[in-house]
This record gives structure tokens, sequence and C-alpha cells, in this order.
């Protein structure tokens, strides 16, 4: 991973292809270049959340999985090499459970809405499931390792308790709450 880009514009895609890590070749509408989209979507998205107030940890917590992004990403644009390590899902399990700890027990579904910050996040959450589908339709036409996998499929987990945190933190010490789906079968149990 040595080379820097000096120049951004370089005319090479005009032709509907695009370079890999490797200098190989390939048509941007291939599923690899998908996937490597995808996880480049959800990172710009981790980027706009990061723009909201939050507490620290959620902050610290964002950044570094920004860099694991990066670094799915560059696995994602080497066929064959490994930049994502296993020890990254671990700390979002590490995360989740951390972060899910205080949070009330849901007793029915949730909107994606709430606080700015929350219905960010559940952006992130919705483009991280995308991506998770992106490389697991290129696993199923090429060998990849699981980790990638793994990871997204963690950190969507992960984005819909950081939603449910941010709905809930407020600066000034009040808290919010989750902003919940008014089913017709809850209605009416209520109705009862």
């Amino acid at each position: 991973m040595g080379n820097r880009l000096t120049q951004i514009a370089t005319r090479t895609g005009d032709a509907g292809t695009t370079g890999l890590g490797n200098n190989q070749r390939v048509s941007k509408n291939s599923l690899r270049v998908h996937a490597m989209g995808d996880v480049d979507e959800l990172n710009s998205h981790i980027g706009v959340l990061l723009c909201e107030d939050m507490p620290a940890a959620v902050r610290s917590l964002l950044v570094e999985i920004q860099h694991q992004l990066f670094n799915l990403g560059g696995e994602l644009s080497i066929p064959g090499f490994e930049l994502l390590k296993p020890e990254a899902v671990l700390a979002l399990d590490e995360a989740l459970a951390t972060f899910n700890e205080p949070l009330p027990r849901l007793q029915e579904f949730i909107l994606p809405a709430g606080t700015r910050a929350a219905s960010q996040a559940h952006v992130c959450r919705t483009v991280a499931r995308r991506a998770e589908r992106s490389v697991v339709a290129l696993g199923n036409e090429e060998a990849l390792n699981d980790t990638p996998r793994q990871y997204l499929n963690r950190l969507s987990d992960l984005m819909f308790v950081l939603a449910r945190t941010l709905n809930r933190y407020r600066a000034d010490g009040s808290t919010g709450d989750d902003v919940y789906w008014k089913s017709e079968r809850m209605a009416q149990a209520d109705a009862a």
C-alpha cells in the first residue's frame, strides 16, 4: 500500500473500467467495485454522523470504525489480500455489549428516527447492510476472507445500538427516547 495518489483525474476510467490495488483492470460494474463503493459510502455516512454532537466514547469508536472500514476497502481492492483483522470484529462485539447494556429492553419496533444524530446512525446501519450484501455477493463469486462479511454484519447491529444511544443523549443532561412504531396490533392490544 505504498503508492499514494498524486493525480486524481487520470482519465483511465473513461472506458468504464477501474484499477484495483494489484493493477488489474475491472469493470466499474463488477461485484468487487460495488462492494468497495458501498463500504466507501458507509465510511462517508459515518463522517457525516461525526459532525453531530455525541458522547466522547461514541465519537472515538466511530473514528476507529472509519479506519477499519478503510482497511476493509483496501482489502477488497486487492484480491487475496488481508487488511481487516479478526480482532476488529471482536472490538465491535465489545462495543455492542458496552453500549447495549444500559439501554432499556425493546418492547416494540422502533422507527429510524429521533435526533438527527440517531437518524444518521440509522442511515449508516442500512448502508452497512447493503455493503454486507455486496460483500456476500462477491464472496459467492470469488474467494474472500470471512472477516469483512462478519465486520459489516456486526457493524450494522452496532449502528442500531448507537442510534438508540444517540436518541437518549442530550448535551444538557436531559434524556430522550426511541421513536416507537405505532402498529395496529399494539393499538388493538392497548384498547382491549
